[in-house]
């Protein structure tokens, strides 16, 4: 009986100890801190990290965190100085520098900061117009947090970052603002659209510029070219023509090549024939007639018809002429097609009179004293 007394007090003894040494020893996490009241009334505040309190007379207090907490305050209503009512949703960063003031100076701070957070937004918003809210954020979250710091340090507590998160104007406010940027937009468009149309013609225009100062530069130089090679092919034909000095049955024979050329233009139904021609082929024509011909030449004078001899003498030149400056053998077909075209061209004979039957009979080798008739007293009228 006696051992078993002794094993019960051995044993609450033993819970009396560990109980004590429980209520004795407090450990505190890093970063948090805990109060403690001796007797109702703050005596200190336990560091992270084993603590001895005295049991039954000291009382610890929870923990307080002193690492930075994020709080969010949404759907907080603040009316702008243009009486609009916007729904205004914020970010709090706060941290707890002194345990024993955010215990003991202020009962949940974390209410008195949502609220004190709420008024700051009524006074700090009810003094700018819409536009300005929207747009003059950092300047909101500066003064906030310096007025949510000068009120909160007191309680301990040091507001690190004040962050709006959302503004949100009423329905009717938000379509004139969506209607205002899409008309923004819409502006901003046109006005590029019409500056690349602008940039796009100025290019276009310098280069149609440049292309037709090349073209024209292209122009002019082929042009000069062109004119010098005329100059040039002129000049040589001039020299080759003065070198071998052409008599005028070449050009008569050169008049009757071009003529065919003239004649084939689409537009030359009609052509007139220069009196260069009709002479040129008078000459040409002479010049291939024979001794025997019917055709008479004028006198070397010009004042009335040769006599027989002198176109005897001139048709042989002609044909001796003719036979060196044209190119190869000339025959009779020849001679006979070129008098052929020759009277073509020529205009028709006037009817004969004295002086043209006088002009015959000398072609023919009939002196005018053989033909019984007087010789003409002068050239005729």
């Amino acid at each position: 009986m006696a051992d078993l007394v002794g094993i019960v007090v051995g044993v609450v003894c033993f819970l009396l100890v560990f109980l004590l040494a429980v209520r004795t020893v407090r450990i505190v996490p890093q970063a948090r801190a805990r109060n403690v009241e001796r007797f109702g009334r703050y005596t200190r505040t336990l560091e992270p990290g084993m603590n001895w309190i005295v049991p039954f007379i000291d009382r610890v207090k929870p923990l307080i965190d002193l690492r930075e907490q994020v709080v969010s305050f949404t759907g907080q209503r603040v009316i702008t100085e243009d009486n609009l009512v916007v729904s205004i949703d914020t970010v709090l960063f706060f941290q707890v520098t002194d345990p024993r003031a955010a215990d003991y100076e202020i009962v949940n701070y974390i209410q008195a900061i949502e609220q004190l957070t709420a008024t700051m937004l009524r006074s700090v918003i009810g003094s700018m117009d819409l536009e300005q809210t929207l747009t003059s954020r950092d300047k909101i979250n500066t003064m906030l947090r310096g007025v949510l710091d000068d009120a909160s340090g007191k309680w301990g507590i040091r507001v690190t970052r004040v962050e709006i998160r959302a503004i949100d104007p009423p329905q009717t406010v938000k379509d004139a603002m969506e209607k205002q940027m899409r008309a923004e937009r819409e502006k901003r468009a046109a006005i590029l659209t019409a500056e690349g149309v602008r940039q796009s013609q100025i290019l276009t225009a310098e280069g149609e510029k440049q292309s037709a100062i090349l073209r024209a530069e292209g122009e002019r130089q082929s042009a000069i070219l062109r004119a010098e090679g005329q100059g040039q092919a002129i000049a040589t034909v001039f020299q080759s023509i003065h070198d071998n000095d052409p008599d005028p049955k070449l050009l008569a024979y050169q008049y009757l090549q071009t003529l065919p050329q003239i004649a084939s233009g689409p537009g030359s139904t009609v052509w007139m024939i220069p009196s260069e021609v009709t002479s040129a082929l008078r000459t040409l024509s002479s010049a291939f007639s024979t001794s025997g011909g019917d055709g008479s030449l004028p006198s070397a004078d010009g004042t009335g018809p040769d006599d027989g001899t002198t176109a005897r003498r001139r048709s042989a030149a002609g044909r001796s002429a003719t036979s060196e400056s044209l190119p190869g053998p000339v025959t009779g077909v020849a001679a006979n097609a070129l008098e052929a075209m020759a009277g073509a061209v020529l205009p028709s004979p006037r009817p004969a009179d004295a002086t043209d039957t006088a002009a015959a009979d000398s072609g023919n080798g009939v002196s005018p004293a053989d033909s019984g008739d007087a010789p003409a007293s002068g050239p005729a009228d």
